[in-house]
């Protein structure tokens, strides 16, 4: 499975029965707590060059709409997509995805000049617009990609899922998949989407948690962006030779940790 596959696995939108039908006449309804990172889906603070997910209603005319490479000029996303558009302190976000009870977005890979900070964001369809929501800006955000509630997505080193009945096994190399690890270095070329990787700048203070033990930081040979998907970031990720079944897994850059719970299906030794 390739990284594209896996992004639009995690950014996955199935539209409800009856979602076709005449446009919408109010304005869009949405609020601070029904804002979430796109990899988590848990509402809290954000971080540049984080996808985003806001949940509500009257946000788009159905049926969903999710972007396609027709969409994608001069190697740029768009900010406006069926009438949809978010303004982050005012920016215009780029869009993956509208949909009457769902937008995903990602936050300007320069938004916030220093951190902690807040932003306002405001959601517009066809000029009506919804509440001007604020929400709290960190230097990061970190969260892993999720199949589900309890697992996260990764791949062996071939692309291929990891999933219970192909785990990993301890030593092997594996890829996860996060976003909210904030800026880079060399910084990305926003608002382009990326043609090359690039380490995140702040590599020195990450760190990947399994079963609450820290990994030793030479076994991550590369945190940084996918190339060709704004917003997405690889983690390559030598495990270490002995693992206990399943272990919850985390990530964290200085005092920002991924939220709890997710597991990464391994063999045991």
């Amino acid at each position: 499975m390739t990284a594209a596959l896996l992004a639009a696995a995690a950014l996955a939108f199935v539209p409800p029965a009856g979602a076709e039908g005449s446009g919408s006449r109010q304005a869009p309804s949405y609020s601070a707590a029904s804002i979430v990172n796109a990899a988590s889906n848990v509402a809290g603070a954000v971080a540049p060059y984080t996808l985003v997910t806001i949940y509500g209603t009257e946000l788009a005319y159905p049926p969903a709409r999710a972007v396609v490479p027709e969409d994608i000029r001069d190697n740029i996303l768009p900010t406006l997509l069926n009438g949809v558009r978010v303004l982050i302190d005012g920016v215009a976000a780029q869009l993956y995805l509208v949909s009457p009870e769902q937008v995903n977005l990602l936050i300007p890979y320069d938004a916030g000049r220093s951190f902690p900070t807040e932003v306002t964001v405001t959601l517009t369809l066809d000029g009506r617009a919804g509440p001007a929501v604020r929400l709290q800006l960190r230097e990061a955000a970190p969260a892993l990609f999720q199949k589900d509630a309890d697992t996260v997505v990764a791949t062996h080193s071939d692309w291929s899922p990891i999933a219970k009945d192909s785990p990993a096994r301890p030593g092997e190399e594996i890829v996860l998949f996060a976003t909210g690890l904030g800026r880079t270095t060399p910084h990305v070329d926003y608002p382009y989407l990326p043609k090359q990787g690039a380490q995140i700048a702040k590599k020195q203070a990450f760190q990947v948690q399994l079963g609450g033990v820290p990994v030793d930081a030479a076994r991550i040979t590369y945190v940084g962006i996918t190339p060709g998907f704004a917003g997405l970031y690889q983690i390559n990720l030598k495990l270490p030779d002995k693992l206990e079944k399943d272990p919850e897994i985390r990530i964290s850059l200085d005092a920002e940790v991924s939220p709890a719970g997710p597991r990464l299906p391994c063999a045991p030794n």
